[in-house]
């Protein structure tokens, strides 16, 4: 059912954790599965220096979360914004039909994050609309956090 790669990025995670003081951060979910995806961004003069993942959730969202840091590290914001959840499957050598939602999970984390970068900067990264769970809410709280 699962790949090889599906398989070593499930038990050997790759950059679990949170990044302290991250400069950006993306939580996105799906209540239908409850995969829930959380990406940590350090980013410095436009390159993503570390990125971290915590999920919860099946081993198809881990592998995924897994896999799109490992493909993020040192590229440029607009390197970045080229990973699609499709990349992140192929990386994987493939997913199941059933599990394709988990890759969709990861872009949409990677994007909730470059999102939250860019309003506390008060930057525009072309191509980036606000995440499908952006409130007002999030922007009195981000505000608080600066």
């Amino acid at each position: 059912m699962y790949s090889q790669k599906v398989m070593e990025c499930f038990m050997n995670p790759q950059n679990v954790g949170e990044i302290e003081n991250a400069d950006g951060v993306g939580t996105v979910g799906n209540p239908k599965c409850g995969d829930i995806m959380k990406i940590y961004l350090q980013i410095e003069d436009n390159i993503i220096r570390d990125a971290k993942f915590k999920t919860f959730g099946c081993g198809a969202a881990i592998a995924t979360s897994a896999m799109l840091t490992q493909m993020i590290k040192g590229k440029s914001i607009e390197e970045a914004m080229k990973v699609t959840n499709k990349a992140v499957a192929d990386a994987l050598d493939g997913l199941p039909p059933v599990k394709m939602h988990c890759s969709c999970l990861a872009e949409e984390a990677l994007k909730a994050a470059l999102w939250n970068y860019a309003e506390r900067n008060g930057i525009t990264i072309e191509g980036l609309t606000p995440p499908a769970n952006h409130h007002e809410e999030d922007h009195a709280a981000a505000a608080e956090e600066n």
